[in-house]
C-alpha cells in the first residue's frame, strides 16, 4: 500500500517567507527512507499560525476528491506560545481523536528533554485521513515520527475498513 501523505508546516515567519522551512524537508526525507512502506508526499504547505489557515489546509488534504490523503502530518504550533494553535485547529476538524500516537510521541520526547512535557500535540482522524501533530523543530519532528511510524500503516488500514484482527501479540 502506498500511503499518500501531506505535510503542513505551521509557522508565521515561514508563511511570510522570512524563515526557510527545515522541518518539511526533514519529514519528507525520513518518509522516503522507509524500507518497509512507501510514502508518497503529495503536498507540502506552509501556513501561518492561525486556526482557520491550519483547518483549511487539513480539510483540503483530507477531503480531496476522488481520494484524500491517507496521512497528514503537521509540524509546529504545539507548544504554549500565544500563537501555538495547531492542537485547537486540529481538534475542531477531526472526527475522532487517537490519543495513543500523541502519548507515544510525548513519552519518547520526554526521555530526551524535560520541555517535551509542554507539548499539546493531538492526533486524530478526519474522513479516511490520519492526522498527527509533530513538533516544529526538525529534530523533534523526526524523533516523534520515528516512534509512531511502525503503527501508521495498520492505523490507516483500519481507518479504511480493514476487517482483519489487530493481533495484539501472543499466541
Amino acid at each position: 500500500m502506498v500511503i499518500r501523505t501531506a505535510i503542513i508546516i505551521t509557522s508565521d515567519r515561514g508563511a511570510r517567507g522570512e524563515r526557510a522551512d527545515r522541518s518539511g524537508p526533514a519529514i519528507r526525507q525520513m518518509l522516503q527512507e522507509q524500507q518497509d512502506q512507501t510514502y508518497e508526499v503529495v503536498g507540502l504547505e506552509v501556513v501561518p499560525d492561525e486556526k482557520e489557515a491550519i483547518q483549511k489546509a487539513i480539510k483540503q488534504f483530507s477531503d480531496a476528491k476522488p481520494v484524500g490523503c491517507d496521512l497528514i502530518l503537521t509540524s509546529g504550533g504545539t507548544g504554549l506560545s500565544p500563537r501555538d494553535v495547531t492542537p485547537e485547529a486540529t481538534i475542531e476538524v477531526v472526527d475522532r481523536l487517537v490519543p495513543g500516537f500523541a502519548e507515544a510521541m510525548r513519552m519518547v520526547s520526554l526521555a530526551k528533554t524535560p520541555q517535551a512535557i509542554i507539548s499539546r500535540a493531538v492526533c486524530g482522524t478526519r474522513c479516511q485521513s490520519l492526522i498527527l501533530n509533530l513538533p516544529g523543530s526538525p529534530k523533534g519532528a523526526r524523533e516523534c515520527l520515528e516512534v509512531v511510524l511502525p503503527a501508521i500503516p495498520h492505523a490507516i488500514a483500519k481507518l479504511k475498513g480493514d476487517p482483519s484482527d489487530c493481533g495484539l501479540g501472543g499466541s
